[in-house]
């Protein structure tokens, strides 16, 4: 705390920014180059030790309005504030982990070297380098690999270096664009192992990714985007709350049945593999209907049980096919 001349307490502007109780805020944030819209009125919050996943097709503008939240691309309209601190703020920037897309890293550095360089660019003091470099590269599966250069890396490897990177600065906010672009499987758990670590650390993960069933083992919740606008933001625990995804296995269906459903789904598919009718429901309300319809038209049951719905499909159902 520090007093003016006229007596007043006032907090400082670090005390201030680290009051916030949201890592990102965003309020009808729009980015626009010359005619061209590329985020039209974005709007979220994402909470510190949060993980937060950021979907849409090609071209919703995900990558641009990651570039305004880290003062890359100066927005045409609204306001937004990194961990309380409005945008491009230098001292909310420095704890600020960021790994993009598609980098480029010098690759006539050594691992240890690139990540020291690194770290003097955020400032992080010598001793600390040295004692933290070892030991993120052994979190990001790389250990004993600190002599070698990063030309003779797998873009699987980059892509590890590229984690340790952005989170040489002990980060409060770590913004991965495609965190598992090019990993394998086992690369790809490391990278959820990380991140639930990050999250226990009460550190927020924002993600950006096409995979979406790693999206759906990692996140908290995800914010669906479209044309530059938020469609939905929805918890992960609750996915299946509202329409219901089912799955219905009858004696001698009869060959009409697949029409009849139709006043139940539209959509309603038949799965020859299984034998398995599958359909949507408005609700789960709906499941008695279902069963009493069937029983009314002469159909025994052998199965009618609700089967959960991917990401992937909330996915389609949200942003269109």
């Amino acid at each position: 705390m520090w007093r003016s001349c006229d007596g007043a307490n006032r907090t400082t502007s670090l005390e201030v920014l680290m009051s916030d109780e949201w890592a990102i805020e965003t309020h009808h944030l729009r980015k626009a180059f010359g005619d061209k819209v590329a985020v039209a009125d974005l709007n979220l919050t994402v909470a510190r030790g949060e993980v937060f996943g950021f979907l849409g097709p090609n071209g919703a503008g995900k990558t641009t309005s990651v570039k305004m939240l880290l003062g890359l691309v100066v927005p045409t309209a609204g306001e937004a504030r990194i961990l309380g601190a409005p945008l491009g703020q230098r001292e909310a920037r420095r704890r600020v982990g960021f790994l993009p897309e598609h980098f480029r890293f010098y690759d006539w550095l050594q691992a240890g070297e690139f990540l020291d360089f690194h770290g003097r660019l955020y400032g992080v003091a010598r001793a600390k380098r040295r004692a933290l470099i070892p030991d993120l590269l052994d979190l990001v599966g790389l250990g004993g690999r600190e002599k070698s250069r990063l030309r003779s890396f797998s873009k699987g490897m980059l892509q590890r270096i590229g984690l340790a990177q952005a989170l040489l600065n002990d980060p409060e906010l770590v913004i991965l664009d495609e965190p598992t672009s090019g990993l394998d499987p086992l690369g790809r758990r490391l990278v959820r192992d990380i991140v639930r670590q990050l999250r226990e650390e009460g550190t927020a993960v924002f993600i950006n990714s096409h995979l979406l069933s790693e999206i759906e083992q990692t996140c908290d919740r995800v914010a669906f985007i479209r044309e530059g606008r938020i469609l939905e933001v929805s918890e992960m625990a609750s996915l299946n709350q509202g329409m219901i995804k089912v799955a219905v296995r009858v004696g001698e269906p009869q060959a009409q049945l697949l029409r009849q459903l139709v006043e139940f789904d539209p959509d309603v598919m038949f799965d020859e593999a299984d034998g398995r009718l599958r359909l949507h429901l408005d609700s789960e309300a709906r499941i008695p209907d279902l069963a009493n319809w069937l029983v009314a038209h002469g159909y025994t049951i052998y199965e009618l049980s609700p089967e959960k719905l991917s990401l992937e499909e909330r996915f389609l159902q949200v942003i269109g096919g």
